[in-house]
């Protein structure tokens, strides 16, 4: 797969033009492939460690794999053990250092063992199924795509990569001979799968997909509407429009730039999937409390698909009597979940999570709050949220009261909203439609770096 050419636009609205599968663990990997539903066969996703008919035995060790995962996640707030605990199970899938560039294709012992698993039958009731109809397949997780190609799976395989920086368990142990293709979020991407093996024939750089419900065709119809509003309400001051009026106007027109009167902005606290920090969510609503009474500012607390995160949030709102004021999201679905976060994102200003997948999600002018990062690919998540200018890490909670407000008084979370939607991709979604139907695309390249 070459550089992508430009092209004029063209529709997208291409549907079953491949199958797609995902894990539960976690949301990074689900997310994703939610957003491609629109391309996938019938609207289905398949989830490669929970779908009707698994065989036994591989469902055992798929949830062995994320209890495993979730206990010890949460386990990292606890002093000392957990940390201990957590940094040893991190350290097996930890990103290497970038410099210097050598070859990093030799495989790992995990990779090695997760090859006999393969090789013993785990994931090829799945590869069948989805071989009766061999379209093209596209994952979002290693362990199917691999697992595609060793029981022999006729179509195409895809690999969506979900961080900004992937580990060597993103390529399987024999990368010079793999047929997997690439989809990758991110310039540093493209250059780590080759230095993993991976012929760069075999990668696309086509940036995370997210939802087109929130982006608006290849002009970004829906993602500059929402970003006036939301530099409008993190701007109070218009400390940021002053400074930026001629680029915004050259960009968008007068109109855009045209002076309204703010609304009170809405912060979404978004705990990950393994439902970490969420002790976090109630110390902000503390400190906002006033502030939230007085509808000065706006706080979803998001639980995501967890009854008993919901639970937590409830019950200690209930304590603070805030239980009216602050909007709890959960779903007791995934899909329903992740469609009602993209739901409720087009009415958020500021984001505050981990970053995780969500990192991406300031390419749509959203301004990241980042909270401590759990695992090695969420410290390269933060150094790239960093990097493009959309992402600042937290104060203490505690006090968010204080350094909140000084944020948005100065416009300084509006320019990392401006940020974000100019240095982060966007229309991930589109390239791998694009690719799916094997024709060029009408937008440009993105930039190597990011």
């Amino acid at each position: 797969m070459g550089r992508l050419k430009k092209k004029k636009n063209h529709k997208h609205e291409k549907k079953g033009v491949c199958h797609v599968v995902a894990v539960d663990m976690g949301y990074g990997h689900e997310r994703p492939a939610n957003a491609l539903k629109d391309i996938s066969y019938k609207g289905e996703i398949w989830v490669a460690n929970n779908y009707k008919g698994i065989p036994k035995k591989d469902k055992k060790m798929w949830t062995q794999g994320r209890e495993l995962y979730e206990a010890i996640s949460r386990l990292k707030p606890i002093p000392i053990l957990g940390h201990y605990i957590f940094e040893a199970m991190d350290r097996m899938q930890q990103i290497p250092p970038f410099y210097p560039q050598r070859d990093l294709s030799k495989p790992t012992f995990q990779l090695k063992q997760q090859d006999r698993f393969i090789q013993k039958g785990l994931g090829k009731d799945l590869v069948e199924r989805l071989s009766e109809n061999p379209l093209p397949l596209v994952c979002t997780f290693p362990l199917p795509a691999f697992a595609a190609e060793m029981h022999g799976y006729p179509g195409d395989i895809y690999l969506v990569c979900t961080d900004s920086d992937i580990s060597r368990s993103w390529v399987n142990t024999n990368p010079a001979k793999s047929r997997i293709k690439y989809f990758a979020p991110t310039g540093r991407v493209v250059e780590r799968l080759q230095m993993y093996g991976i012929k760069r024939s075999n990668i696309l750089h086509t940036g995370f997909p997210m939802a087109k419900s929130l982006i608006g065709g290849a002009d970004s119809k829906i993602i500059r509407k929402d970003m006036r509003r939301r530099l409008i309400n993190l701007d109070p001051y218009r400390r940021f429009f002053d400074r930026y009026y001629t680029t915004l106007e050259q960009k968008f027109g007068k109109a855009f730039c045209r002076q309204e009167q703010p609304k009170s902005p809405t912060v979404a606290f978004a705990v990950g999937g393994a439902g970490a920090q969420r002790a976090l969510g109630i110390n902000i609503a503390k400190s906002l409390k006033n502030h939230i009474i007085k509808k000065k500012i706006n706080l979803i607390l998001v639980a995501g698909a967890r009854r008993e995160v919901a639970s937590y949030f409830n019950r200690e709102l209930k304590k603070l009597k805030l239980d009216k004021h602050v909007e709890v999201l959960f779903e007791k679905e995934r899909r329903a979940y992740f469609r009602k976060f993209d739901e409720r994102l087009r009415d958020v200003d500021i984001l505050w999570t981990k970053p995780s997948e969500l990192s991406f999600y300031t390419g749509l002018g959203i301004p990241i709050i980042m909270s401590p990062t759990v695992g090695s690919q969420e410290d390269y998540n933060r150094l790239w949220l960093q990097q493009v200018g959309g992402g600042i890490l937290q104060h203490d909670e505690k006090h968010t009261h204080e350094w909140l407000f000084d944020w948005i008084d100065s416009g300084a979370l509006a320019r990392m909203a401006w940020n974000g939607f100019i240095e982060a991709p966007t229309h991930g979604i589109y390239r791998i439609e694009d690719a799916m139907l094997g024709r060029d695309s009408e937008l440009p390249p993105h930039p190597m770096i990011v």
